[in-house]
């Protein structure tokens, strides 16, 4: 075993959080990731630091939010050489490699690691000096015209193989190749189980579109549950393409089709899990010498409130699954404090005896992991569009969406559900202010006149 330990980071996306076997689903069939979370420390209240793709997935490299990073709406990116974790990894002798989606659009495609693959690299003309962008926006197909509604997603959800799935099976063979290159090659010999290695795998699915094989979908499509029919109660409605109407817009069977091509695309994903865990057995790697880390960027409200997709703080958008798997060193137990992605850096870097950066909003989950939640803060923020705010604090999460709109308190405890607001509840007050103090900090004007 090296001197610093092997690390295998699974990451799927837009992954509801209780979309798993190990969560309590007792519909999904997602074995083996069930079976890393057995020997690994659950994290059952971690968040996003945003709730869509390119912030969250950025401020999770970099180990901090969204504010911080300026990466703070999708399309935006780390500048060159940001100190990303894979960039300190790779300075500190690791043999960083990552394969699938990033979400990189910027100049800078590697962001740290040595080495990528897969079939997502792409420049976005936008950070590309010396062009004529009036001339790219011509030329170019209107978003509103390349961003359909997400009705037209719930109606076309079936059977199919997406581009979704070719990226993810690209994937998972670039990663067996590499394995085989490193670890185990027959035709060179050029093993190097001496240099650390930091292995990334990155899957699209279970975003959508809903679409499966015919076989899973059978399967699911009269198993799963539809996930509330409660309407929107709050929350900035900046864009309406989220909101489905059950009667107006599909109806129910539409929404169960495509949440049962949704569980099959989980399922898929857990296949892929499969396919690494497997290959790194057979170069005769012990599974319990690596530290095995599986997450999601953010979630998928699948419905629940009448919404699809993500961009909310609702529970089933902001919350992402974290497993930290490391039997030699951690037993396994449930950890239910707040935490957050961002927290994986300083989480990294702690285990693996590296310095880490001393400007992060990342905090080391260690202790978490040892059972010491005496001093944790309990805290976990997510940023939208560099105007909205989520603060969870104990079991209240506060939501801040801009001077023209009310502010949101939401109390799991006494309502999980989320359908109820007690910002005005005269009980809360002494925590609204709190949360308007800490939103002061972190950037935001919540202190405004109530």
């Amino acid at each position: 075993m090296p001197s610093r330990p092997n690390i295998l980071f699974l990451m799927t996306d837009q992954h509801r959080y209780n979309v798993l076997g190990y969560a309590g689903n007792s519909v999904v069939r997602t074995p083996n990731l069930d079976a890393l979370a057995k020997d690994a420390v659950q994290f059952t209240n971690c968040y996003t630091p945003s709730p869509v793709c390119i912030p969250a997935r950025q401020s999770m490299m970099a180990g901090k939010f969204p504010r911080t990073t300026g990466c703070e709406v999708f399309g935006d990116d780390l500048p060159p050489f940001y100190r990303t974790f894979a960039r300190v990894f790779s300075e500190n002798a690791y043999n960083t490699i990552c394969g699938g989606k990033l979400h990189h659009n910027g100049m800078d495609q590697m962001q740290g690691w040595l080495k990528r693959i897969g079939s997502q690299m792409a420049v976005s003309p936008s950070f590309m000096e010396g062009v004529d962008h009036d001339e790219i926006k011509r030329v170019r197909v209107p978003k509103d015209i390349l961003r359909w509604q997400n009705k037209k997603e719930v109606l076309r959800a079936g059977v199919g193989s997406s581009r979704t799935l070719i990226d993810d099976e690209y994937t998972v063979q670039g990663m067996v190749n590499v394995i085989e290159e490193i670890l185990q090659s027959p035709y060179y010999d050029k093993a190097q189980p001496n240099q650390p290695l930091l292995l990334k795998a990155s899957f699209t699915l279970p975003h959508y579109p809903y679409q499966c094989s015919e076989e899973l979908f059978r399967y699911y499509l009269n198993r799963v549950p539809i996930f509330g029919k409660e309407q929107q109660l709050f929350g900035h409605d900046y864009i309406d393409t989220k909101h489905i109407e059950i009667g107006e817009d599909v109806l129910e069977r539409d929404i169960v089709r495509a949440t049962a091509a949704y569980y099959g695309m989980v399922e898929m994903a857990d296949g892929f899990v499969g396919q690494i865990l497997a290959k790194l057995e057979e170069a005769n790697q012990d599974l319990d010498d690596w530290i095995i880390i599986f997450t999601s960027d953010h979630g998928e409200m699948l419905g629940e409130h009448g919404v699809w997709a993500k961009h909310k703080f609702y529970e089933g958008s902001a919350k992402v699954p974290l497993l930290i798997r490391w039997p030699k060193k951690f037993q396994p137990r449930v950890v239910n404090q707040n935490v957050n992605l961002c927290d994986l850096f300083a989480t990294l870097c702690d285990l693996c005896s590296i310095e880490a950066p001393d400007d992060l909003d990342s905090r080391s989950l260690r202790p978490l992991m040892e059972g010491k939640g005496e001093g944790w803060d309990n805290e976990s923020v997510s940023q939208y569009r560099g105007e909205f705010l989520m603060i969870k604090q104990d079991d209240l999460k506060y939501q801040y969406y801009g001077e023209d709109y009310p502010e949101v308190l939401c109390d799991l405890k006494v309502n999980p559900e989320e359908t109820k607001d007690f910002s005005k509840d005269p009980a809360y007050q002494e925590s609204m202010a709190a949360f308007r103090k800490r939103g002061v900090e972190l950037g935001f004007p919540c202190e405004k006149e109530q």
